[in-house]
């Protein structure tokens, strides 16, 4: 154990695992943090029926995600407590945070365990995540206020917004405290919508687990998927054809490329440019119904499968895809371009919603967001899959850490998209496009790991037989960034919090699981 923690320290390559008593997690946190390895991913799982103990399952990395150790913690479930990392590792907090909501386990020395996965409402001592778990329905309104923290002086208001919004966008609470129109804090309150995802994946027949994860959050369906079928490949031990793999990539740049075009839209939209807005979306529309003839479905969904890829891709002539992907993008440029041009757009990007990288560092932020304040990490690069690695991806890397920033980084993204379906185009290999997938052995675990638009998607997946899942546990980017926003938003205007929020864009559906 402590061998494998020195081999980390040393900067050896790869992946090291070890084993460790729960208590030992302090110690070996710090001095990972020596070789810049922090927390990065924490999962639990009640193993008590087979066991009698609680399994935690750590991985401490670089940014980049190389080299990465992976410690695996077991603890009695009679004791059901671990020592906190939360002062080491803010990413650390939050799953702890999300493990005693869900599991009951207490990290010790935690300095912050209001709820955050459930909502006040749950009744206390229900951990809806322990196998042995019975449903209860005594959910109720106590009329106790969730303990937000209060900023007081002379001057200091608060403006409540949420959880129910216009329009059709999920549920979230933001509470800001303001001087005059100056935003002095602000504090975000999800979890309105826990939806049991996770539990959820434990009674699904297997063939219908890539249907659930294309729905943890609809905007990255690809993503999802492809993370899943990852872990799931890997604890079966099966090898994806070359093709597969390769068409997946089409796929998930696919998924990029509209959802960065519309966020674009989005952003520029709130600057009260409607021209861009409204060619950004045609824009978008016209890769939706690529989407569609490419996979079969406007968000790409049911075209990964465990083992490959599966239906219309599997024929789609990616020539004539690449190239109305590069029109299309050369015209989102444009359009971008002109917007960028328009001094009233560019006087509201610059410069707003600013997040510094010590900041994005300190709050471990990742994904796009992360880029735009000089983290140079894309796991394309860094950590490849599906045939990145042949590739040769460009990360776009930004330091200004502000809206205009985060909108480069689209614009730019967009660009790299259209030339790594160009590439995959040219290079296609033939032969199958999907695997069987082997029966699991029970206790066996698999990791997936997806750079999808937002950022690293995880999935870890533990078998319970040969077609069945114990344990899944899902780590959208948004669970990670949403607390960067409180900070982007200090000393901005209480307007432009909407530009703010669009610039980093993040999922509530995919935070609220």
């Amino acid at each position: 154990m402590e061998a494998g923690a020195t081999d980390v320290a040393a900067g050896a390559p790869g992946t090291v695992e070890a084993r460790l008593p729960a208590w030992h997690l302090p110690t070996l946190a710090d001095r990972l943090a020596g070789a810049g390895a922090s927390c990065q991913f924490v999962a639990a799982a009640d193993a008590r029926a087979t066991t009698g103990v609680f399994a935690l399952t750590y991985v401490f990395a670089p940014p980049t995600l190389r080299p990465a150790a992976i410690v695996r913690v077991a603890v009695p479930g009679a004791e059901a407590r671990i020592p906190s990392l939360a002062t080491r590792s803010f990413a650390a907090s939050r799953f702890e945070r999300e493990i005693h909501d869900l599991f009951g386990l207490v990290p010790v020395g935690h300095p912050d365990l209001r709820r955050l996965a459930l909502h006040q409402f749950w009744p206390a001592g229900y951990w809806p995540l322990r196998r042995d778990v019975a449903p209860r329905d005594d959910f109720a309104d106590e009329g106790q206020p969730f303990p937000f923290r209060r900023v007081e002086g002379e001057g200091l208001f608060e403006i409540t917004v949420g959880p129910v919004h216009a329009g059709i966008i999920e549920p979230g609470h933001f509470r800001f405290s303001v001087e005059g129109e100056t935003i002095v804090n602000l504090e975000t309150r999800l979890g309105f919508v826990h939806k049991g995802t996770e539990k959820l994946f434990e009674t699904l027949p297997l063939e219908r687990a890539p249907e659930l994860a294309e729905r943890v959050s609809g905007d990255t369906s690809a993503g999802h998927a492809l993370a899943l079928c990852q872990a799931l490949e890997a604890l079966a031990g099966c090898a994806v054809p070359s093709r597969a793999a390769w068409l997946r990539v089409v796929l998930l740049e696919l998924e990029r490329l509209y959802n960065h075009v519309a966020d674009v839209g989005m952003i520029i939209n709130d600057t009260g440019f409607a021209f861009g807005h409204a060619h950004c979306f045609r824009i978008r529309e016209e890769l939706l119904r690529l989407n569609e003839r490419v996979s079969g479905h406007r968000l790409l969904r049911g075209a990964i499968l465990p083992g490959g890829v599966a239906g219309p891709v599997e024929r789609a002539g990616l020539p004539e895809v690449a190239a109305v992907v590069e029109r299309l993008v050369a015209e989102f440029g444009e359009i971008a371009q002109l917007s960028l041009d328009n001094t009233t757009v560019l006087e509201r990007l610059q410069g707003t919603g600013r997040l510094t990288l010590r900041t994005a560092r300190e709050l471990g932020v990742v994904g796009l967001v992360g880029r735009a304040s000089g983290i140079d990490a894309d796991a394309r690069r860094d950590a490849p899959f599906a045939a990145y690695d042949a590739l040769g991806v460009r990360a776009v890397v930004y330091d200004g850490g502000d809206v205009l920033a985060r909108t480069l980084v689209r614009i730019d993204e967009a660009r790299e998209a259209a030339r790594l379906i160009r590439a995959v185009a040219g290079h296609l290999p033939d032969g199958p496009t999907r695997a069987p997938l082997p029966p699991f052995d029970a206790g066996a675990e698999g990791f997936g790991l997806v750079e999808a638009w937002r950022g690293p998607v995880w999935y870890w997946a533990v078998a319970e037989g040969a077609t069945r899942l114990a344990r899944v546990k899902v780590v959208d980017p948004s669970f990670r960034n949403w607390p960067a926003l409180e900070y982007a938003v200090l000393k901005n205007i209480v307007p432009d919090f909407p530009l703010c929020n669009k610039s980093f864009n993040l999922s509530y559906a995919g935070n609220d699981l």
